[in-house]
């Protein structure tokens, strides 16, 4: 009995050990210095597990009476199967991955009219064929994530690619897709091997928590799964993401373009994404675009409705908690900076865990991989690397790198006060901009002709066709920190008009290689018709003055000694608006026109900067 106690004891004993040992040389995520770490086993494409399959929404938009699918593909360490090894997951999703419409003649909307009127002929609607093979949907973010110990997924949105339904341009079930794959990945939903079969298929390998992340679309489609307030979707890093159709191909009223996409409007967008199945796309178009997009999006009067409010995220973010990491460039004129700006200050107030990275280029650029790589290890893997005590704001400063930001304390600078400063007769030249208010009636007059450039106008020594008014040289340099606001007293000599503002730095440098922070400060732009309201426009009587206040872009810039910051009007710009017949008159009381500067060390700094 003794012998057969003592092999009992050894036999269980070596179990344990073996099982110890086992277990001690399981393959698990690496952590330094708060940061996931490459390890070497999960680095291997060939050893990766990539599958697909379909999750089932809740929103049928396609007309075919059944719950449309999404479909999804994955890519995960063969670890997560060998060994049962769970781990969070990268989620990227986006309306781009299966191809877009050619960029024919006639995509865009014709911009050459009257304002208020019709454009002259209709636009033309090109087919996508649909790119790509399952399983594979997307490569992007793998090589990054998946050796640093993460699962990434891709998802296409609905009605492109392999996923059913219907593109609807921020509308719901453009939000709800995202959450059904995040509710799949927590075991709430069913996922399914076909897109219309029974076989079901589970997320074994997933712990459930999610980020989220993307550029542009790609970036939008982060928040809006966000602002369902799924649970599992711990943290997003949206890179450049529209939060606003609205504010996205209007401004304050006026129908203004994207830059770079002069005519594009929400159904070009949805042209150019619907690469769904072509047995719909008949159905889609005619309840997607020709009933709801065009009829509401109203390029006639430019003004906010019901259908822009349903298509702006920051009205639905209450219920959203996932921590936010925000990244944009002060120098994107597509996905204007305001669109990250108004997000993060809202999520700010709602307690949301939030950061800030600003660069001063263009469209797209993320935050440097040590700041994405804190954020997810911290809200997916859950390791106290102190990330949310970080610095609230980074600002990449004009002359470095985008791995290089500076950081603040928030954004905009809390050292920035607002100065006001008053224009003065001389703008056909280059007139004055002070903190000293004219005490004379002075009226000046530009006309409106969209073939001279805003490069070009400010750049002129001399112009009727624009009013320029600029500070003293600087003596030394001056921060500007936040959103500048414009103050407008106008008459028009027409009932509509385009209102363009542009911050500019002069002199100008015309070099080809001129970084762009040399020259635009910010920009902005307005219809008169909305002086009250975005929601309401009236036509403008001529010769009438109308008073109109409104933001510029938001920006974070040192305007270096030596230059001159300027305050350019003009009507029409050749890049953004409607370009009517040259040849109305806006005329401009100086008395009743003002500019607000956020300003580093407010009045202070002003007037050293500008001492004689």
């Amino acid at each position: 009995m003794k012998k057969q106690t003592t092999r009992l004891i050894a036999f269980l004993l070596i179990t344990f050990v073996s099982l110890t040992t086992t277990a001690q040389n399981k393959i698990k995520p690496v952590f330094q210095d708060g940061e996931a770490q490459i390890v070497k086993a999960f680095s291997s494409p060939k050893d990766w597990i990539r599958h697909d399959l379909w999750v089932e929404t809740n929103t049928n938009t396609d007309g075919d009476d059944l719950l449309d699918r999404v479909h999804v593909s994955v890519t995960r360490p063969q670890q997560t199967e060998t060994e049962g090894l769970k781990l969070p997951i990268v989620y990227v999703t986006s309306p781009y991955f299966a191809g877009v419409a050619p960029d024919v003649h006639g995509i865009m909307w014709d911009v050459k009219h009257e304002l208020g009127e019709p454009a002259s002929k209709e636009r033309v609607h090109p087919e996508v064929t649909r790119l790509g093979e399952r399983p594979i949907i997307s490569n992007s973010h793998i090589s990054k994530w998946v050796p640093r110990g993460y699962i990434v997924v891709h998802s296409s949105s609905p009605g492109t690619g392999l996923s059913q339904g219907a593109p609807t341009l921020g509308g719901e079930n453009e939000a709800l897709a995202p959450k059904a794959v995040i509710d799949w990945l927590n075991g709430r939903v069913d996922g399914y091997t076909t897109p219309h079969g029974n076989e079901k298929v589970t997320a074994y390998w997933s712990t459930g928590k999610v980020g989220m992340t993307g550029t542009s679309f790609n970036g939008t489609l982060p928040l809006a799964a966000a602002t369902t307030g799924v649970k599992g979707l711990e943290a997003i890093i949206p890179i450049a993401p529209n939060t606003s159709y609205y504010h996205y191909y209007r401004s304050n009223g006026l129908v203004r373009s994207p830059g770079g996409y002069l005519g594009e409007d929400i159904d070009v967008l949805y042209d150019f994404i619907h690469s769904g199945d072509t047995a719909n796309r008949a159905h889609n178009n005619k309840v997607i675009r020709d009933t709801e997009l065009v009829p509401n999006m109203d390029r006639l009067t430019g003004d906010y409705n019901d259908f822009w409010a349903s298509r702006d995220y920051l009205n639905q973010m209450k219920p959203m908690t996932a921590a936010l990491l925000m990244s944009h460039g002060f120098n994107d004129w597509n996905v204007m900076p305001e669109h990250s700006y108004r997000i993060y200050k809202q999520a700010e107030a709602q307690g949301i865990p939030s950061q800030i990275y600003y660069h001063q280029q263009g469209h797209g650029g993320p935050p440097p991989m040590t700041m994405m790589n804190r954020w997810f290890t911290h809200y997916l893997h859950g390791v106290e690397n102190g990330v949310e005590n970080d610095a609230k704001a980074w600002i990449v400063r004009e002359n470095d790198k985008n791995d290089n930001p500076t950081a603040y304390a928030n954004y905009p600078n809390p050292s920035a006060e607002d100065v006001t400063l008053y224009v003065g007769k001389g703008g056909e030249t280059n007139g004055s901009l002070n903190t000293t208010k004219t005490t004379k009636n002075t009226k000046e007059t530009l006309i409106d002709d969209y073939n001279f450039s805003g490069g070009n106008l400010a750049q002129a020594t001399t112009s009727r066709h624009r009013l320029l008014y600029s500070t003293p040289i600087l003596k030394e340099a001056l921060h500007l920190s936040g959103e500048a606001r414009i103050t407008i007293k106008l008459a028009s000599s027409k009932p509509a008009a385009n209102l363009s503002v542009w911050l500019v730095s002069l002199p100008w440098n015309p070099a080809k290689k001129a970084k762009i922070t040399d020259n635009i400060i910010t920009r902005g732009w307005a219809d008169p018709q909305n002086h009250k309201s975005i929601t309401e426009s009236s036509p403008l009587n001529p010769g009438e003055f109308y008073e109109i206040t409104f933001n510029l872009m938001p920006d974070d810039q040192i305007i270096p000694k030596g230059q001159q910051i300027g305050l350019m009007v003009f009507s029409s710009d050749s890049e953004f608006t409607i370009l009517p017949k040259p040849g109305t008159e806006l005329t401009i009381d100086l008395q009743g026109t003002a500019l607000t500067l956020p300003i580093v060390g407010g009045k202070k700094a002003l007037t050293k900067a500008t001492r004689n």
